[in-house]
């Protein structure tokens, strides 16, 4: 049985600041890198206890250079470094089941630690077919494209609540309670470790139930950014229709195709954000 994993770091259980997660910060996010990859250990030998196999980690969080393999099993495989053509879930093609760890509420989400959808810097909010998506919610749809079912996620209470809204058949471990978006009520790194592996385990039982989360066709992507500056941008795409101040649409029958655009316009739209 092969596992694919996306690993992010703000929902992981005692984090609450950008400074924890911030590669520039030499202080604090050692330590959530240390955080990090014993979740993903958690899960790992929890999955493994069920009949998993192969396992791939793609590194998702920042410039996804996170988890230490000293943390990790010998001979898992990792895909580590930033600007993959399909980001958080590069490489998740051709697996029979995935996890979500460590990831965290949609932008604007009461409650949500550190909520943001991709980056809060640019983009306000982004809908699909008019619902409004996290990144458990897009991801999950681009390697349903590939027929794969996330089948847990990990994180604080509501990034579970809503990524359960969508996919009702996923097991869900809340590692922490949100107090606002910079404070939260935490279980210890110990005891969400042990629930990662009993509900990783629970997952892979339970396979037989999920099934791959798609979006059905015409899909329709719409983004609201920060800044009319960044829909400046993210308008030069091709096929990318302006609707609002700070509004752009795409559209195709093709997920894969929609996410790239996703991703050009947020990072096209970022590049405004420089001085002029």
């Amino acid at each position: 049985m092969k596992l694919y994993i996306s690993a992010d770091m703000e929902g992981t259980a005692g984090i609450a600041t950008w400074a924890q997660v911030d590669p520039a910060n030499a202080t604090e996010y050692p330590r959530s890198q240390v955080l990090m990859s014993r979740e993903v250990r958690a899960a790992i030998d929890g999955a493994r206890e069920a009949g998993a196999t192969e396992v791939l980690v793609n590194d998702s969080h920042s410039k996804m250079r996170n988890l230490f393999w000293d943390e990790l099993p010998a001979d898992v495989r990792m895909i580590v470094g930033n600007r993959k053509p399909f980001s958080m879930t590069q490489g998740g093609a051709g697996f029979d089941a995935a996890f979500f760890t460590g990831y965290h509420a949609a932008n604007g989400t009461a409650d949500g630690v550190l909520d943001h959808t991709y980056t809060s810097e640019t983009l306000y909010a982004v809908r699909v077919n008019g619902k409004a998506c996290s990144e458990a919610l897009l991801n999950a749809a681009l390697l349903g494209v590939a027929g794969v079912p996330v089948v847990l996620i990990t994180g604080d209470r509501v990034t579970i609540e809503q990524t359960q809204a969508e996919l009702p058949w996923i097991t869900g471990v809340v590692v922490k309670d949100g107090i606002g978006r910079y404070a939260t009520e935490t279980l210890s790194p110990a005891v969400a470790c042990e629930r990662i592996r009993a509900g990783a385990t629970a997952a892979i039982r339970t396979l037989a139930s999920a099934r791959p989360y798609v979006f059905a066709p015409p899909i329709v992507l719409e983004l609201d950014f920060v800044y009319t500056h960044n829909a400046d941008f993210a308008e030069l795409i091709p096929g990318v229709e302006r609707i609002g101040g700070r509004t752009i649409r795409y559209a195709n029958d093709d997920f894969r195709v929609v996410f790239r655009a996703f991703l050009a316009a947020m990072r096209l739209g970022a590049a405004a954000n420089a001085d002029p």
